[in-house]
């Protein structure tokens, strides 16, 4: 019976942050020529809460369930899924490791930046692929258009950074409080 409300109780987690990554997707602003979302702080914040797998299980569903009801196609939305997975798996396997104290704050900031700076390698890595070998681009347009995703990659991989420790830190004890925490670590 404990294995099995142990299950349930992840699978919801997983769910619910996998609908905020989906929402928070939705809502983006202008800043500095690129459009900032806060729904790779909630991929990060995924990866805090639950853990590598669960917590990447969550950021892959929620970004790949947007790319797929917005139109893109199969193996976009594959990669957004293996992506976002990474990403909060780096980030939960910081946050979760052996003897780590997981409440410290810079603690969640190094993960927060293995994490984000693990999306942005993986994404200009597919810019590159997809440009150079999809496409087929000579080089040095390859090149322009990774500097031009480059910049709004890493305003919002800051923004998650700021964004994924507040986020973590403003409902810990919410958590803490409700005894949700003793179950999901267990």
């Amino acid at each position: 019976m404990k294995g099995r409300k142990w299950n349930v109780l992840t699978l919801v987690f997983v769910g619910a942050l996998a609908a905020m990554v989906y929402v928070v997707t939705l809502f983006r602003f202008p800043l500095l020529g690129s459009k900032v979302h806060f729904a790779n702080a909630v991929c990060l914040l995924a990866g805090m809460l639950l853990g590598p797998v669960p917590g990447g299980l969550a950021a892959g569903l929620g970004s790949a369930l947007y790319d797929a009801f917005n139109g893109y196609d199969f193996i976009n939305v594959l990669i957004t899924f293996v992506s976002k997975f990474a990403m909060a798996w780096v980030c939960g396997v910081l946050m979760h490791a052996e003897g780590a104290r997981r409440h410290k704050v810079d603690r969640t900031v190094l993960a927060a930046v293995a994490g984000a700076l693990t999306y942005v390698a993986l994404y200009m890595l597919k810019t590159y692929i997809f440009n150079r070998f999809v496409y087929g681009y000579p080089l040095d347009a390859v090149g322009v258009t990774m500097w031009s995703k480059l910049i709004p990659s890493l305003i919002n991989a800051g923004a998650a950074v700021i964004a994924a420790p507040i986020f973590y830190h403003a409902v810990m004890p919410a958590l803490q409080a409700g005894g949700v925490l003793k179950h999901l670590e267990e």
